[in-house]
């Protein structure tokens, strides 16, 4: 059970700290604070929670709660590659997606965590992705659904780089998949498979 706890408790850490600012308390806390320790403070919870979170997940033993639908597990990889793009164009200060898209971070945020709920049916899964996927339509519900960013034009420059850059870190993630996360990656993008 300290196991779970562990996992639990990076979550808490890690999820909760990016919530400071729908609860109202982040602006008291750099206003009691100061900015950079408030950062400093943030970064050090944020890691901290990140941590436990990777090592919990290493903790806890393989339960199944539900079975997956194997022969439409590609889906959860066709999921994927969305989703890396519209966290790196999230994290790109103008772009057509960003404009059209809202939240783009959070969004891609709810398919990684989609796409991993729907291939993985195990506890541990369940409890880190559904975390995050409830994490993310909490936040983007506080921040409004009809949230975009306004530009003048289109900065096809920025779209291009989330582009490139998502897809590389999807081949990355994909390549790397056992090595980092213990798990390997089977890309199968037709029912044959």
């Amino acid at each position: 059970m300290w196991d779970m706890g562990t996992l639990i408790t990076g979550l808490i850490l890690f999820l909760g700290i990016h919530l400071l600012r729908e609860t109202g308390m982040r602006e008291s806390m750099v206003r009691e604070l100061g900015t950079g320790p408030y950062r400093l403070i943030f970064s050090v919870v944020a890691v901290t929670g990140l941590v436990l979170v990777f090592w919990g997940r290493t903790l806890i033993p393989f339960i199944q709660v539900y079975t997956p639908l194997y022969q439409f597990r590609y889906l959860g990889n066709i999921l994927m590659l969305p989703a890396v793009i519209l966290v790196v164009a999230g994290s790109l200060p103008q772009s057509w997606i960003r404009r059209s898209v809202v939240h783009p971070m959070l969004t891609g945020i709810i398919l990684w965590g989609g796409a991993h709920l729907w291939t993985n049916g195990d506890l541990a899964s369940l409890l880190l992705f559904g975390a995050f996927t409830l994490w993310a339509l909490a936040k983007m519900t506080s921040l409004g659904f009809a949230d975009r960013k306004t530009a003048k034009r289109p900065w096809f420059f920025w779209d291009l780089a989330a582009l490139v850059v998502g897809c590389l870190l999807y081949f990355f993630l994909v390549t790397y998949h056992g090595d980092l996360f213990g798990v390997g990656v089977v890309v199968c993008l037709t029912m044959a498979c």
